[in-house]
């Protein structure tokens, strides 16, 4: 699965499309059995460890969507530290969805701007979510030959333009990626608007 996303940024960057968001782990996905859930971290961390500096000479920001609090202090210093080193990139920003549900990135958001002492309007919603500096997705695609949206930008996805695969994430490549742009710019899109 990584080298599927790696060869996705990279076509990312060539489609000059400045906003990919990857669903890494949910906060459903803690139900899995322990060794899956150490196993994905550990890649994880050996990913950041490993390719932070290329993301960075790429031009390319990570930001992290999603509850840290439960995760490792050595996976939380890891995701850090490459926010860190990435923030100031404009090229393309990975949103990378970790321990990440919409319902509780909404409640999130409603806890902060009660705090706050906001009004509740949509306006200060986007603004208090997880995905505050991106624009809502144009694009989502579910690979896996599942028909749900499993709790992913609920938020967000009011307008966007869904696409179903029904292959599995590792198999899906850049020509899969392709098909489905070239599809979505042929799309007529009236946001509610008879034309």
């Amino acid at each position: 699965g990584l080298n599927t996303v790696e060869n996705i940024i990279k076509h990312t960057i060539k489609n000059k499309i400045k906003f990919l968001t990857l669903y890494a782990f949910s906060t459903e996905n803690w139900k899995r059995p322990q060794k899956e859930i150490s196993f994905l971290f550990n890649l994880l961390q050996n990913f950041l460890k490993k390719k932070t500096n290329k993301l960075n000479k790429n031009g390319i920001k990570l930001k992290i969507i999603g509850d840290k609090s439960n995760l490792s202090n050595k996976l939380k210093k890891a995701l850090i530290n490459s926010e860190k080193i990435t923030k100031n990139n404009k090229k393309l920003q990975i949103n990378l969805a970790l321990n990440y549900g919409a319902k509780n990135e909404i409640l999130n958001a409603i806890s902060l701007i009660k705090k706050k002492k906001f009004l509740f309007t949509e306006n200060n919603i986007n603004k208090n979510l997880y995905t505050n500096d991106s624009p809502n997705p144009d694009i989502l695609i579910r690979t896996g030959n599942t028909k749900r949206l499993s709790n992913f930008l609920l938020w967000q996805i009011a307008y966007t333009e869904i696409f179903f695969e029904k292959k599995l994430w590792p198999e899906f490549s850049t020509k899969d990626y392709n098909r489905i742009l070239e599809k979505f710019r042929q799309l007529k899109r009236n946001f509610g608007n008879i034309e």
